[in-house]
């Protein structure tokens, strides 16, 4: 296999993660979205770098998981069979080191660091353990086994604490946390041993980054040096594990401690209908925005192409007055479901925060005489085409086709915060990631419960409802004669313009470094407050288009003119903020003229032309332009599309861009053809990417003539699309 075929079926940001280059790029952090390919990514990377010529043996990847590393091996072998990657976990690896044989020391590692047995791992039993730290003199020290050997406690403590951990040394009986802090004193103390191990490895790739605890850190830092082979692949929003130890500030600390590295984020989802993704992308609106992902969706059939993905419903929130009717509800809607969308038991779940919640619901399931996953019956078999209820930090990794997250209430989700001011916190927002977590297992369909009482602990409580839901709006709109509206939200978009020209100026002064990211999140939070003021209830149709784009090249994007609303449903519709082609005159209105420029448009007057050379010089910058033009040249008057102009098919091909057609259908409804207040339905449909330069290929290369080829095919598609809306 070749390095193209490879790549076949990745994305524009998966393809540059598993060609990046550490020599001229740095280290890799990778931020990937829930449901975004990240092993798909790991592992054709690690294919990747055997096709360059690199050994397979000399390639680690570390995961937490023995199923997860052996998932990768297994992935790995399709395409090199039986190749020595070393694929294993934390403390595999540490116990593997500790066994090695140092040539430079004729004596296996852990006689370095002062074993008199070989190590082997046993379970940590704190109870023990807390008795015989009180006979050394140790009780008001308080720390689990798991930290016996951790080189952070204090002067006074170390001397008492040696009795304990020489006893462990001699006799090898050690708990899985010693493994990794006796491979770091080899590496940070032993120069042979570091010297050799870190010869055995030139390249280190590690999954989850987000859950990697200091000392795992410390322990891939250690085993890396001064090299620039590391690639890593995490989500920050989905680090859910601070009670283990994980530190979630390794993945926040990761371009400051690798100067020369660089970041990609992988935002396309695979799993979940677009409506799930806007709502879970809710989740972060207050994170710090050079930290953000969105989340796209990349699906447009679903999992196995039932017909309830293509309707891309609304995550739900049902409110019930006690469990009985709650679990009547979930009941009923599994029924139906299943019955009108053949779905299988095993589509559906039902997600909790607490193990005592998924008791309740089992049995409660039980009772209604529904099957189980992993239920045993009669004949002692596991039932695995059954409801599956679990906690959402067991959930993590999986999906499913329905979710209904219960236990939408505080101190159910989210859990119960103790401790000091900024202890509950940091508990608030794991408990957000949680959250996040459990949403984005929906693949197609999302039901939030909130119950207003239920037995909880031992006693009936009422119970608030949860932070995290989306706060009860009124819906009551005032009506209005439609020159009012006109002049109403004409109004209020313009002082939202106005107001955020005023906030630019702090942001170019004080973070300039995040201004293009705030840039981008505010044109959607426009464009998204231009649908509400207008009253318009948008449908986008096949999103996951986008995700066949190669947005390092010019794009087009091409759409018939019906509104002046048509900008921002271009913005919505794309998920990105692309300029236009403009009339330089439209410089006369100065707020409209401000933003213009801030996106990115081009100005061209038809009288003098040179639109070309324009686009040409801003391809040959490096900024590759993303521009949204009308090819039709002026809002359409009647229905259906007016003739189309050549000279944007032109510009195209001249600047081997990609084409990618979009059609808007009820934008000029919405607003200049408005005849009442109620809200208007309008529909967007993204269209098949075209590559110009593959498309002249095709058609006789150079002599190719775009108005004769081009545009007719172009037209041809969005004609049809239009007739389908």
């Amino acid at each position: 296999m070749d390095v193209e075929n490879l790549l076949v079926g990745l994305n524009t940001d998966q393809r540059a993660a598993v060609l990046h280059n550490h020599e001229t790029d740095g280290q890799l952090l990778i931020l990937a979205g829930a449901g975004s390919g990240k092993t798909s990514v790991l592992t054709k990377r690690i294919q990747y770098r055997i096709l360059c010529g690199v050994q397979p043996e000399k390639i680690l990847a570390l995961t937490f998981t023995a199923k997860a590393a052996a998932e990768m091996r297994e992935r790995v072998q399709k395409l090199f069979p039986n190749a020595g990657v070393k694929l294993c976990t934390f403390h595999s690896l540490a116990l593997f080191i500790l066994k090695s044989k140092v040539p430079a020391a004729s004596c296996p590692a852990y006689e370095l660091v002062g074993f008199k047995k070989m190590p082997v791992p046993t379970e940590a039993a704190d109870k023990p353990f807390m008795q015989e730290l009180a006979k050394v003199g140790g009780r008001k020290f308080r720390f689990s086994r798991e930290e016996l050997f951790s080189d952070a406690h204090p002067a006074k403590l170390l001397k008492k604490l040696q009795p304990l951990r020489n006893r462990v040394l001699e006799s090898g009986q050690v708990v899985f946390e010693d493994l990794i802090y006796q491979a770091i004193n080899l590496l940070e103390n032993h120069e042979e041993a570091r010297a050799y191990f870190q010869n055995q490895w030139t390249e280190i790739l590690v999954d989850e980054y987000q859950d990697i605890n200091p000392s795992q850190y410390r322990l891939v830092k250690a085993l890396l040096g001064e090299r620039k082979s590391l690639f890593v692949v995490g989500d920050d929003d989905q680090a859910i594990y601070g009670f283990r130890g994980a530190d979630i500030g390794n993945i926040n600390r990761f371009r400051d401690d690798f100067k020369e590295s660089s970041l990609i984020r992988l935002e396309w989802n695979y799993r979940s209908v677009a409506n799930i993704l806007h709502f879970s992308n809710k989740i972060f609106e207050n994170k710090p925005i050079h930290l953000r992902k969105v989340l796209r969706a990349g699906n447009m059939s679903g999992s196995g192409g039932s017909p309830i993905f293509k309707e891309n419903r609304e995550p739900e929130i049902w409110v019930s007055e006690d469990p009985v009717e709650e679990m009547q509800k979930i009941i009923t809607s599994i029924k139906l479901l299943r019955e009108s969308y053949d779905l299988r038991w095993k589509n559906f779940a039902i997600l909790v925060r607490y193990n005592r919640q998924r008791l309740y619901y089992e049995e409660a399931l039980r009772d209604a005489n529904l099957p189980i996953a992993g239920a045993e019956v009669e004949e002692g078999e596991s039932l695995e085409d059954g409801i599956h209820v679990e906690t959402v930090h067991a959930s993590k990794g999986l999906q499913y086709a329905v979710v209904y997250y219960a236990g939408m209430s505080e101190g159910l989700t989210p859990g119960a915060c103790t401790g000091t001011r900024e202890q509950r916190k940091k508990q608030l927002d794991e408990e957000r990631r949680l959250f996040y977590v459990g949403v984005t297992r929906a693949e197609s369909f999302l039901v939030l419960l909130y119950c207003k009482r239920r037995y909880w602990k031992g006693r009936l409580s009422k119970l608030k409802r949860s932070r995290f839901l989306p706060k009860e709006t009124s819906k009551t709109e005032i009506d209005m004669p439609v020159i009012l509206f006109r002049i109403y939200a004409t109004a209020r978009i313009l002082l939202f313009m106005l107001e955020y020209i005023v906030k630019i100026a702090f942001m170019y002064v004080f973070r300039r470094k995040d201004l293009d990211a705030w840039l981008e999140s505010k044109v959607q939070k426009f464009s998204w407050f231009c649908m509400k003021v207008i009253r318009v209830d948008l449908t986008i149709e096949d999103q996951a288009q986008l995700a066949k784009v190669d947005w390092t090249r010019p794009v087009f994007v091409m759409g018939n003119h019906r509104s002046y609303l048509d900008i921002p449903l271009a913005f919505l519709a794309l998920q990105r903020t692309v300029g236009f082609i403009a009339k330089t005159q439209l410089q006369r209105i100065p707020i409209l003229n401000f933003w213009m420029h801030k996106l990115g448009c081009v100005f061209i007057d038809r009288e003098k032309g040179g639109g070309a050379a324009i686009i040409q010089k801003a391809v040959q910058s490096g900024k590759m332009p993303k521009l949204f033009i009308f090819p039709e040249g002026t809002r359409s008057k009647r229905e259906g599309m007016v003739a189309f102009k050549s000279g944007c098919f032109r510009l195209a091909v001249e600047a081997n861009a990609i084409i990618l057609p979009i059609v808007t259908r009820g934008s000029d409804v919405a607003w200049e053809h408005r005849k009442n207040c109620k809200h208007q339905p309008v529909n967007v449909k993204i269209l098949e990417p075209i590559d110009t330069v593959e498309f002249k290929k095709a058609h006789g290369g150079d002599a190719m003539d775009p108005r004769h080829e081009l545009l007719p095919y172009v037209r041809s598609k969005m004609e049809e699309a239009y007739g389908h809306l």
